[in-house]
């Protein structure tokens, strides 16, 4: 177990190291000088020069990365060009939001998935399959957004059950922060529950066919029983997969949602930032949700090693 972990601990700050190097070099290139766009078109020279040397734009792009990567290290994400605060702050202002809506959508999603997905399994070729399997095919065709719009239409402007948008703050309180992202959250809830529905379904008809299942069957146990005591368990590393990359999504690709429902969480923060100019923001943010992916992806694994210990042994 020791070296399965010193294995994916290696990875993980090998691909944390070439990312910031990938999300640096892009950022640099993009076309555009904060300095200018900040001070205006008829800007003199001497004035822009100034405002590089203050924002510390005039250093090499080797001091500068090094200087980035550096900060981030000691938790410094530097000082935003536009609202001239640390972007430590602001991120983590915006990260109050974002991170409960994507826990809270990816709670949502799974707690509708799994008993669509043992349903459908459990009962295939009936019915009950076929009405599972068409929802979930219309979740997954259909965006995140138009879902979004008609629960804005149907529970804040028709039955007004909910605001149609932004978002109080937690000093409020639980309840009322929770209320405002209810619509958000299963707006981004049902696509992907969707697909996690049918990975499982999926998975477990794989799994039922193993000779294992027929005979915990014929040791007497039912079709439920061996459902939920053998075969959910093995059938749950592609699940386990899908649930890593979805957090990851719901965190780091909610900018529609958040625009729709004017949530101040990082998907509008990184989009403001790429309007201003605002290059600094947009790296550390990046690399933030880059981190949080790697992350995600490093306790996937580790739960794989829990669920399949044949992986902890290198197989």
């Amino acid at each position: 177990m020791l070296v399965y972990l010193f294995k994916r601990l290696s990875s993980l700050v090998i691909t944390l190291l070439v990312a910031s190097l990938v999300v640096f070099t892009v950022i640099e290139v993009v076309p555009g000088d904060p300095a200018s766009y900040m001070l205006g078109m008829n800007a003199s020279p001497e004035t822009v020069a100034a405002l590089k040397a203050e924002l510390g734009l005039d250093q090499g792009r080797v001091a500068r990365y090094f200087g980035w990567l550096g900060g981030m290290l000691q938790g410094d994400f530097g000082i935003s060009y536009t609202y001239r605060t640390p972007v430590a702050e602001m991120v983590a202002e915006r990260l109050m939001v974002s991170l409960p809506l994507a826990i809270y959508a990816l709670s949502l999603a799974i707690a509708l998935a799994f008993p669509a997905g043992l349903l459908a399994a459990s009962r295939r070729g009936g019915a009950a399959d076929s009405i599972v399997m068409a929802i979930t095919q219309l979740g997954v065709a259909i965006p995140n957004f138009w879902f979004a719009m008609w629960l804005v239409l149907l529970f804040a402007i028709n039955w007004q059950w909910f605001s149609a948008g932004g978002f109080p703050g937690w000093e409020v309180g639980l309840f009322a922060g929770l209320k405002a992202l209810t619509l958000p959250a299963v707006a981004l809830a049902l696509p992907q529950a969707s697909i996690l529905a049918r990975v499982l379904r999926s998975s477990l008809l794989d799994v039922l066919n193993e000779d294992y299942l027929r005979t915990a069957r014929a040791k007497g146990l039912t079709r439920r029983q061996a459902l939920w005591r053998h075969a959910l368990r093995n059938a749950m590393i592609p699940v386990l997969t899908i649930i890593g990359l979805q957090f990851s999504f719901l965190l780091a690709g909610a900018i529609i949602i958040e625009n729709v429902f004017f949530l101040p969480g990082l998907g509008r923060l990184i989009f403001q930032s790429i309007a201003q100019r605002d290059l600094i923001v947009v790296e550390s943010v990046i690399m933030l949700l880059v981190f949080a992916v790697v992350m995600v992806t490093f306790l996937v694994d580790l739960a794989y090693a829990w669920v399949d210990p044949r992986m902890r042994r290198g197989r």
